[in-house]
This record gives structure tokens, sequence and C-alpha cells, in this order.
């Protein structure tokens, strides 16, 4: 009877430590979250306790332990499966009752099995496991991706992924501006949806500079060599970003140890971790890598991407708005009519596709009785209007919906490219009516003031008028000087004229010619004025409005043979 009562006794006391040391690593606890949590709670939970053990970043004793357990505790949680299994059975793989586990050495890995919630012991089995680079070749595990249909690891979900793309939830509307589709609801047709996979290419130097260098497109690169073996976590981040993505982005991989001269020339190899970088057009219109050094989570990584995407269409206020805002240059141009604040994402990344062939511009609008969106012809949003190199404009598509960004982009790229055609087929047609090719010489408006004389402009020749007879004057000289090589010397920097011309009301825009005279020239009822927006230096000339003595002046101002004052101010247009 005493040896009964002590082995009962050492049973239970065996047991009760047993299941007080499960206790202390329920996966729910080891996250921090109640067991009604939602899945968003659990990935946030998750996502934060990561980034605080990861061994990567937290050398403290007893972190990459920690680490271990929060990814454990995820893969189960993260699981519906595996997580009913656990709240039934106590075990995710759902035997019932103190199975047939034992303690002990096992490969490397301990568990215990136990009835009840929150009495199992859970450690990941060697094969769970992934290699990081690090101090001391520290091992953790790669961040899972869940289910077929399960959530992401990294901290957003498809709520996430439309709210940042396309302005709201599924079905609730597009970044656009308005756009949505009824397949916008589907999973299947979301970005980032696990049935639309990406997969990520290998660069070498001769697909750099013929698909990466100035094409356009944003790409997300990853810089590694075989050694560093953390490459395979960071690979999957990038996937996943990609994934949400799909359409405005492209990935690559650069192996450095068979690529050692591209990662030297770029100056991205490798140090004792992977690096990323991003072929932005952030800063200028020529692309440029610059390295992300932000946290190993898709989210932010993401919102890095997105704000390196190209930015080529230029703002413009419908306010200040006319047509000859579009046909500055011999390129056509399209406008982008939403109600977004900001350049939409979609129409950033056509503008870089598209932006050798076009010149384009976006405008927020209200709604569409907006007389000027009526003006346009536009009678639902949001639109796409656009002209013709010779001034014909076209609504190219009006009250457009899309189902992801992918179509969308493949769908209005197939409807730039028409427009495109149309346009060079206009532009021959126009050539063989006028062999001298006269164009019109355009407005100055605050809109394409930057175009014609902003400060990437050499020399700006404005021809102001104040009757509709000085006007036909001044545009006819200026469209026969315009042909002429002498007037079209090209700025070797960019391949833009390195002289532009244009014409100003001065009736109407009287304060902008005080910038160069007191009197704003009013005692005359046309004026030419040569603007060099750099130097902020103009010269006027106030003679007899003939071809030849225009064409002298430019010449003049090109040969450096005329005395430049310095503006009293900046002229700006109101």
């Amino acid at each position: 009877m005493g040896n009964r009562l002590v082995l009962w006794i050492f049973l239970s006391a065996l047991l009760f430590f047993l299941t007080m040391e499960a206790t202390t690593i329920d996966p729910y606890k080891v996250l921090g979250v109640e067991r009604n949590a939602s899945q968003r709670e659990i990935q946030k939970a998750f996502h934060k306790l990561s980034l605080q053990y990861h061994p990567d970043k937290n050398k403290n004793k007893g972190a990459q332990a920690k680490f271990s357990e929060i990814n454990n505790a995820y893969d189960i949680l993260s699981d519906e499966e595996k997580r009913k299994n656990y709240d039934t059975y106590g075990d995710e793989k759902g035997s019932p009752g103190f199975g047939a586990g034992s303690s002990g050495d096992h490969g490397g890995y301990t568990y215990f099995t136990n009835g009840g919630p929150g009495k199992n012991q859970f450690t990941y089995r060697p094969s769970d496991w992934q290699s990081m680079g690090g101090q001391g070749g520290s091992k953790s595990f790669s961040f899972s991706f869940g289910g077929p249909s399960g959530p992401s690891s990294f901290g957003f979900g498809m709520d996430d992924i439309f709210s940042t793309l396309f302005g709201g939830k599924p079905g609730g509307g597009g970044q656009f501006g308005g756009f949505s589709g009824s397949a916008g609801s589907q999973p299947g047709s979301q970005p980032g949806s696990r049935s639309s996979p990406v997969s990520i290419s290998a660069i070498s130097s001769q697909v750099y500079k013929k698909e990466i260098v100035d094409q356009g497109m944003t790409w997300l690169l990853l810089s590694y060599t075989p050694s560093l073996k953390g490459h395979q976590h960071v690979e999957s981040i990038i996937k996943e970003v990609a994934s949400s993505l799909q359409g405005a982005l492209k990935i690559g991989n650069i192996n450095c140890e068979t690529e050692p001269s591209l990662c030297k020339d770029l100056g991205i190899y490798p140090r004792r971790m992977p690096r990323v970088f991003v072929y932005s057009y952030k800063v200028s219109e020529r692309g440029s890598l610059v390295e992300y050094d932000g946290d190993w989570a898709a989210k932010p990584l993401k919102m890095f991407c997105q704000d390196h995407l190209p930015r080529f269409s230029k703002r413009v206020d419908l306010k200040h708005f006319e047509s000859s805002t579009f046909t500055v240059h011999k390129l056509p141009s399209v406008v982008l009519l939403s109600t977004k604040k900001d350049t939409p994402v979609i129409w950033r990344v056509l503008s870089g596709l598209h932006h050798n062939h076009f010149l384009f511009y976006d405008a927020e609008v209200h709604e569409v009785s907006d007389p000027r969106v009526k003006k346009l012809g536009v009678d639902a949003l949001p639109a796409i209007v656009g002209w013709l190199s010779n001034g014909e404009k076209h609504v190219l598509k009006a009250g457009i919906t899309i189902k992801d960004m992918k179509s969308a982009i493949n769908e209005l790229s197939a409807l730039l490219e028409g427009f495109e055609k149309k346009s060079k087929k206009a532009a021959s047609s126009q050539a063989k009516k006028s062999p001298t090719g006269e164009k019109q010489i355009p407005l100055l408006t605050e809109s394409n003031f930057d175009a014609l004389c902003g400060e990437k402009t050499p020399v700006c020749i404005i021809g102001a008028f104040r009757s509709s007879k000085e006007r036909k004057k001044l545009e006819s000289i200026l469209n026969t000087l315009s042909q002429k090589s002498l007037s079209r010397q090209q700025n070797s920097a960019d391949g833009r004229d390195s002289i532009s011309y244009t014409l100003l009301d001065a009736s109407k825009k009287a304060s902008f010619l005080n910038a160069f005279d007191k009197a704003g020239f009013k005692s005359l009822d046309k004026v030419l004025v040569a603007y060099k927006p750099r130097r902020g230096t103009f010269a006027a000339f106030e003679g007899e409005m003939t071809t030849e003595e225009v064409e002298g002046f430019i010449g003049s101002v090109l040969n450096g043979d005329i005395r430049f004052t310095k503006t009293r101010q900046k002229p700006v247009l109101k």
C-alpha cells in the first residue's frame, strides 16, 4: 500500500511538472493572444515578436530559442486545421489523449503530448529548420505562408493589399479612383493571390543592361552568394512583395559568386548578409539602384518599392487647363482623370513603361458633372483622354473598371500602344499635307510652364500679344523659324531642343510680364522675350515683327551677341 502511494505521488508529481512545463509554451501564450484571437491579431503578434527575437538582430542569450517558440506557435495557430486540433486535443496533429510521444532525444528535438489545450510542449523538428547567416552559424526558422488560402506571415493580408494599392477593400473601388470589378472580391484574382505565383529571375550582366537599365520598370533585386544561407529567407519576403504588386514590379537575384564583375561594377557585393536593392525612378528620369535598409518583412519592403515606382506623370490642375498644355512636344499626350489626391500606382507604372512614347499627366476631379470634365467629352470616371501630336483630342476610355493591377496594366498598355500608332499615322498624314512640318505654337499656361520655360530649357522664346491679329502674326513667324536648323539646335544633355517657342496672352497674363519689365510692356501690342530660365536673365525684341528681323534677333541670342538683363523677379504664371 505504501509503495503504491509512493508510486502514485511520484507519477502525479511527474505529470504536474510536465504539465507546468508544457503550459509555459502554450502557442497562445507564446504569441500573447487570446484563444478567440482572429487571424489578423495572430499575424500582428507574430510579426512583432519575430522582429524582436530574430537571431540576426537579437544577440541576447535565449533569443534563438524564443524565436523558435514563436515560429512554432505561429505554425500551429496560422493553420486552421492545426489550430482546431490543438484546441480540441492539445496536439496539432489531432491525437487525442496522452499520446505515444515520449521525452528524450529524438534527433535533436523533444516533445510531449498530453490531453487538453495548453498541455503540449512544441519545438521544431530538424526538417523544419532553415539555416540563416549570421554570427556563430546561428540558425532560425523561415517564416511560413500558411495554407493555400491561408494568411500571410509577414504582417499584412489581402485587405491590406487592396487598401494600399487600390484605395479600398475588395470590391470597394480601386486606387485608380473608382476602379473596381466584380472579380475584385475573388481571392484568385487579387494581387498576391496564391493562384498567381511569381518567380525570381537570375540576373546576369547582359540581362541587367538589356532588361533593367532605364527600361521604365521597377525591379526588386537581391544580391547574394551561396555561402550566405539567409538569402532563401529574404527571397521568400521578396516573392511575397512581388506577389502583391504583380504587374508593377519585377524581381531578380544576382549571384555575386557567378557574376562578380556585375556586383563590383554596381557596388552591390553582399557582406555578412544578402542585400536588397530597388531599381528606382524616384529621383530622376534615369533609373538608379537604391538599397533597402529597413526591417526584413514584406510590408515595409512593399511600401519602399511603391515609393520608388516611376514618377513620369505630371499633376495638372483643370482650373488652369487648356488643350495646348498637352501639345507641347512631338509626342502624343495622355491625361488620367480620377478622384485620387495622388497619382495612382497603376498610372505611375504605365508612365514608366511608356515614358519614351507619351507625355503623361494626371488630374484630380471630384465628379463627372464638373463642367471642365464635360468639356473634355468625359461622361464617366476614371477616364483617360489623349491628344495626338497634331493636337487632336480623343477620349481613350471612360468609366474604367479593373480586375487586378496586372491585368489593368496589360489592358491599358494595349490601349496606349494603339493610340501611339494612331498618333504616328496622323503625324505622317500631317507631314504629307504640310511639307514644312508646320506645328502649332502652344500658349503658355501654368500647367505647361515647366515643360516650355522650366530650368531644363536653355532659352524660351515668348511671343506676347494683346489681340488676335497680333497673335496670328507672331504665331506664323515663330512657326516658320521653329522649323529652321538655326533655332533647333539640340541640348545634348536630354535631347530636347535648346530653344522653345510659346505664345502669351498679355491681356490676361499681364502680371507675368512684370517680372521682366516694370510696366509689363503695356505700351506694346506685341513683344518678343528671350528668357534663360537657368540664369534668370532675359532680352526683349520690340522692333518690327518680320520673319527676317525676328530670325536675326534669335540668331543673336543663340550666338551670344545680345545683352541679357537680370529679371526683376522669377516669372510665375497665376
